[in-house]
């Protein structure tokens, strides 16, 4: 750690002297600048604010000790003193004395007796230095402490605070709050950057709240533009994060510090509006949405109904489209995030609970990305949720897709051998959906990609083909084949034979 120090002497060789023959940068010190009698040293110390100032005793217009009387008297910074003064001059020593001056160098000054006597003020200042730091952290401490107790203050409350809080509000004209909310995993990080960045500024306070957020409180005086401070900071945040799930909101100013619950109050609410903003580092401010109001009145049935139908049925189109849909629906409303959540959570749990009763372990694959504690303390938007969602479906789809397949290489060959034995029945999808315990539409397509062509066009085949086999026998009447193989419409068999032997089936049976 260096120090400054400043030289008055009314004499140049003696104040060249000291700048050449102590080494100042070796003993912790650094010149800051020099003069030439009490008078300009006073009005030198108010401009620089030297740590120590090593000055001649007698000097012309204001002398040494005149010069630290008046110092000290009008309540200015302590600064630490060391004088000057010849053998002669040792009542000049004893009176300095009584201004708290312990550290005292002879005329001429000799370098190695003035680096013992600067070791020793370094020592202290060193010490006061450390002090200071511990006194102004403890201080600060205390401030944040109360300043969090306000925050939890109800508007109206009559509760007392200590006068140094009066004191700090009073600091400043204006106080508000900045809220940042972030991923847990970026939380440790953020907050340091957070506290560097505010270090340097003024009247502005690093407040821990819940989980993954924090909150800078910070006081200004708006027509002296003192809100630079937030702006600087906010401004390095939009760079350090672009891009990433940093979530950033500015309340309503107060007058008071005291009434920084109420600036708390309507931050939280700016905030949940970035819900619905894609845009992560930029700053939402409640002023740009106070006369925006959540709706909070949502039934979910809709969504899960249609959701968990598209599932079951393995649509994925329908599935984008009524997630898709129900998240515009929210835009529109708005609806309020939590709202929103549970809504989507509901439907979550219940896909992972079709999931898990369809596939069992495999189905681990898809919901190991369900970490619900985790989304819940997320920040992510509505557009993040509603990505998360559509990919979630159409893993689960994919997966039931994949083990619907594997079960049906095995079903088919029975549901083939059924429709064979028992096409001349009124044989439909749906009842042989409801034997097979299978949706009929998902039947339907399963029979089409075996047998590479419908359920009802693959019966009219099996038919037709039994017909031309008992026509070619000769044993029956053209209307009672069509009655055995299942028509019970004579028009309706003629129909489908004529379209696949192309010709009646007198016709047939004369040519063959």
């Amino acid at each position: 750690m260096r120090f400054k120090v400043l030289l008055i002497d009314d004499e140049p060789g003696a104040l060249e002297g000291m700048q050449l023959w102590i080494d100042w940068e070796k003993l912790g010190f650094e010149v800051c600048g020099t003069c030439s009698n009490g008078a300009e040293g006073l009005k030198v110390m108010a401009e620089l604010s030297p740590d120590l100032v090593v000055t001649d005793v007698n000097m012309p217009l204001m002398s040494g000790l005149e010069m630290i009387e008046e110092w000290q008297k009008n309540g200015n910074k302590k600064i630490s003193f060391a004088i000057i003064s010849g053998y002669s001059e040792f009542e000049y020593a004893r009176k300095a004395m009584r201004y708290g001056i312990t550290h005292y160098l002879l005329k001429p000054v000799e370098p190695e007796e003035a680096a013992e006597e600067l070791r020793k003020i370094y020592s202290e200042l060193l010490h006061e230095a450390e002090e200071q730091q511990w006194s102004e952290i403890a201080s600060l401490e205390e401030q944040v402490f109360l300043i969090r107790q306000l925050l939890e203050n109800c508007p109206g409350s009559e509760r007392e605070y200590p006068d140094s809080l009066s004191t700090l509000s009073a600091s400043r004209e204006a106080w508000n709050i900045c809220l940042i909310l972030t991923e847990p995993a970026m939380y440790a990080e953020l907050r340091g950057i957070t506290a560097g960045l505010i270090a340097q500024e003024q009247a502005m306070f690093l407040i821990d709240l819940e989980m993954n957020r924090l909150g800078i409180v910070f006081g200004y005086s708006p027509d002296q533009g003192q809100a630079d401070g937030i702006c600087r900071v906010l401004a390095e945040f939009s760079v350090r994060y672009n891009g990433q799930r940093v979530v950033v909101a500015i309340g309503a100013p107060e007058e008071s510090l005291l009434h920084l619950a109420n600036c708390y109050r309507t931050a939280e609410e700016a905030l949940k509006f970035k819900f619905y903003d894609p845009d992560y580092p930029g700053v939402i401010s409640y002023a740009s949405i106070k006369n925006r109001h959540f709706q909070y009145h949502y039934d979910p049935i809709r969504l899960v109904d249609n959701a968990m139908e598209a599932l079951t049925l393995l649509n994925a189109a329908g599935y984008h489209e009524t997630v898709t849909a129900e998240a515009n629906l929210f835009r529109e409303l708005p609806l309020a995030p939590e709202i929103v959540k549970k809504a989507l959570f509901h439907l979550m749990y219940k896909m992972k609970e079709y999931m898990e009763d369809s596939l069992g372990k495999k189905a681990s694959e898809a919901l190991v990305k369900l970490d619900f504690s985790a989304l819940d303390a997320s920040v992510m938007g509505l557009n993040e949720f509603l990505s998360l969602l559509l990919s979630f479906g159409d893993e689960c789809i994919d997966l039931l897709s994949e083990e619907q397949e594997l079960k049906s290489q095995g079903i088919v060959q029975e549901i083939n051998e059924y429709i064979r034995e028992h096409y001349r029945e009124g044989l439909t999808i749906k009842k042989l959906a409801e034997r097979f315990y299978l949706h009929p539409v998902y039947l339907g397509q399963l029979l089409m990609k075996k047998n590479g062509v419908g359920f009802n066009e693959w019966v009219h085949n099996l038919r037709i083909e039994e017909a031309s086999r008992l026509l070619l026998e000769n044993k029956h009447k053209n209307s009672e084949i069509a009655e055995q193989v299942g028509y019970v419409n004579y028009s309706q068999f003629l129909k489908q034979f004529e379209k696949r032997m192309g010709m009646s089936p007198g016709e047939y049976k004369s040519r063959n």
